[in-house]
């Protein structure tokens, strides 16, 4: 446990230091990520596929705010959803310009969110989103958390359907626009996450606002539980089919990223919890202290055991 803690002072201590490197480092990492992870699941788009063009699209989101690359990512699936169909490139954007202007022109800083989900949905490990909202954002959380798996499915949808979408030119324009929306709409599958992650969002927000020792701990094995529940609830009241094997393997992932992130953000010992008492004129307070969990960086001593005298050469005559 220890040399957990040194590293986490280490990484704290680096990060202090090279502030701005990292964070464009991990934006890199981050858009890279997104981008590679579209060009595998949606690369109709064959110039967005290669790495050279997604390694400096990577470095211009690194210099970017989460925002600017959000709509950066946002283009560039709008374009891998050009190549196979219109209609659904129309819907998507329709969608993305709405999400835009109802929630991000009051709460712009959780734009990252609309790229996590789909991201965490292609790795297996869909829990771990709510779960991440839930410690580390509010409640209001579940509108981004829940738009992002609605973008999800759009991918899946036009993945699977894509020769039909491609191959559809007889069809009428409006016949397809209703028959996308009312595949989208119709979703069983969709709806179930949306349900199951906003349980867990919410789940882990009130368990981890507790003044209860080891509330961000309970609050991930809670949410994990209540999840997993509204799933299998979900899978029972709907009749949706859903991989419990693949469940319980991403649950288990879900909760371990949790407790990775709950260790680096929020390590407290409750070991030597204090309370304290004061009051003013109006109000009396009672306060819970929780002391964070630190290393002090150990002191490197250098000592001579003995201090070797140089003898002096005779002079030259």
């Amino acid at each position: 446990m220890m040399i957990f803690l040194e590293f986490k002072e280490r990484l704290k201590s680096f990060y202090g230091r090279y502030a701005t490197l990292a964070n464009g480092l991990i934006k890199f990492v981050f858009s890279f990520s997104a981008l590679w992870m579209m060009s595998q699941n949606i690369g109709f788009q064959s110039r967005l596929v290669n790495p050279i063009v997604l390694a400096v699209l990577a470095l211009i989101c690194a210099v970017l705010p989460y925002g600017a690359i959000a709509c950066l990512l946002a283009v560039v699936m709008l374009a891998h959803l050009y190549a196979v169909s219109m209609e659904v490139t129309l819907i998507t954007a329709v969608f993305l310009i709405l999400v835009a202007l109802l929630y991000y022109g009051f709460q712009p800083g959780d734009s990252y969110w609309l790229v996590l989900v789909p991201m965490a949905f292609f790795l297996k490990i869909p829990f771990a989103v709510a779960l991440l909202a839930g410690l580390s954002a509010g409640i209001i959380t579940v509108i981004p958390v829940s738009c992002g798996i609605v973008i999800y499915y759009m991918l899946a949808y036009v993945k699977q359907n894509a020769g039909v979408l491609t191959n559809d030119a007889s069809v009428d324009i409006t016949q397809k626009f209703l028959q996308i929306i009312q595949n989208l709409v119709s979703n069983q599958t969709m709806l179930v996450m949306i349900g199951v992650c906003a349980v867990g969002v919410l789940v882990v927000y009130l368990v981890r606002t507790m003044s209860v020792d080891y509330a961000w701990t309970i609050a991930v094995v809670v949410g994990t539980i209540a999840q997993l529940g509204a799933a299998f609830a979900g899978d029972y009241l709907l009749g949706v089919t859903l991989p419990v094997t693949q469940l319980l393997v991403g649950a288990l992932l879900s909760a371990l990223l949790a407790g990775v992130y709950h260790f680096f953000v929020f390590a407290v010992d409750y070991t030597r919890t204090e309370y304290t008492q004061f009051e003013d004129d109006d109000y009396v307070y009672y306060v819970k202290a929780v002391p964070k969990v630190a290393v002090s960086k150990p002191e490197v001593r250098v000592q001579r055991i003995n201090n070797p005298v140089r003898r002096e050469r005779p002079a030259r005559r």
